[in-house]
């Protein structure tokens, strides 16, 4: 038999081995992209899950709370100005003591600016719709 006659006899079972081996290469991928996929998926829903369970305890509660009450620079020299910054959720109003030069309303992240000539505390109070109100304080010192 010669080499010729043998390949036209074995070319339709390597033919059938090259699909078997490309379909099992095809499942292979498929199997790894599904697996990436669905933990892809499963990490997003936990994520999302945290995401809203961060909400609920943030604004859910109706409690009123500060985020944040800061100042750019804690101690100035006089004539200097600072960024007063203020974060707060679940209120309906707020108010700083002594005023800031503009209106403050309740937001999750708002800065004023600041030019005390001496040494200051401010105090900002938030007022909800139960009529509760809650406080916090900072010192900017002058010298």
């Amino acid at each position: 038999m010669t080499l010729e006659a043998r390949l036209r006899k074995i070319l339709p079972f390597t033919s059938i081995a090259v699909v078997i081996a490309a379909l099992y290469v095809a499942w292979v991928f498929y199997s790894r992209y599904e697996s990436s996929r669905k933990a892809t998926q499963a990490i997003a829903a936990k994520q999302e899950q945290q995401r809203k369970q961060v909400i609920d305890e943030v604004y859910g509660s109706g409690e009123i709370r500060f985020q944040n009450f800061s100042a750019d620079d804690g101690m100035l020299k006089p004539g200097q100005t600072t960024q007063l910054c203020y974060g707060v959720v679940n209120a309906t109003s707020v108010r700083v003591t002594p005023p800031v030069g503009e209106d403050v309303k309740p937001m999750y992240h708002h800065c004023v600016e600041v030019a005390p000539k001496k040494t200051t505390t401010y105090t900002m109070t938030a007022y909800n719709a139960k009529g509760e109100s809650k406080s916090v304080s900072l010192t900017i010192q002058v010298r």
